[in-house]
């Protein structure tokens, strides 16, 4: 009787310290978004250049850079005023710019939009860099390089503005502005320096 009363006195306590499982309660694993890093391979995509049958795709144009050598400027938006008047001449007026395999500027907007931003900053087609657009923001996306913010701007998710270096199919460098859209660490000065070479880093 004793051994009885004893047990279940114990029973509250034993219940107390049973762990408890919240009925229906489920778990779910998030993976944070990271950018595209040194080391990485840059990601497979179709852009368009020129005409909307015209597909390019970067990671193959890189296999076929002398060098695996390449040059990626991505922009928030094609005739955008800093786009237009210091980031992306920029490049077309730094001397190491043709050493580069493969050069292209990307944005999120229409192929149309890109045709005549490209006639519009380089008319004779003498730099070589290419004009890539990327209207549904594949590439971008699959870079990390997209953000939602631009709506309010630019009435859509767009690009931050950055710089990535390749060098044997592999990113050598990353410069993305902190705030997405200022004309600093991914300028071509602050990318290429004044020798031409790009730091092994990610900046911003």
């Amino acid at each position: 009787m004793h051994s009885l009363r004893h047990s279940l006195r114990a029973l509250p306590r034993a219940a107390a310290a049973a762990p408890r499982v919240a009925a229906g309660r489920r778990t779910f694993l998030t993976t944070t978004p990271s950018l595209i890093k040194v080391g990485d391979r840059i990601p497979s995509a179709e852009l368009m250049e020129d005409t909307p049958g015209t597909k390019v795709n970067i990671a193959e144009e890189i296999g076929k850079a002398p060098g695996g050598n390449a040059l990626i400027i991505g922009v928030p938006a094609a005739f955008s005023g800093s786009c237009s008047a210091t980031h992306v001449p920029s490049y077309i007026s730094h001397p190491k710019t043709k050493d580069f395999g493969f050069v292209a500027v990307v944005a999120v907007n229409d192929v149309f939009v890109m045709k005549a931003w490209s006639e519009t900053l380089d008319p004779v087609h003498e730099t070589g860099i290419r004009f890539l657009a990327d209207p549904t923001g594949a590439f971008t996306k699959a870079m990390e390089m997209n953000f939602g913010d631009a709506a309010a701007v630019f009435g859509g998710e767009r690009s931050k503005r950055y710089a990535v270096v390749v060098k044997d199919g592999k990113v050598a460098s990353v410069s993305v502005e902190p705030d997405n859209t200022g004309t600093n660490v991914s300028m071509a000065d602050k990318v290429l320096g004044t020798g031409g070479v790009a730091s092994a880093e990610v900046i911003g």
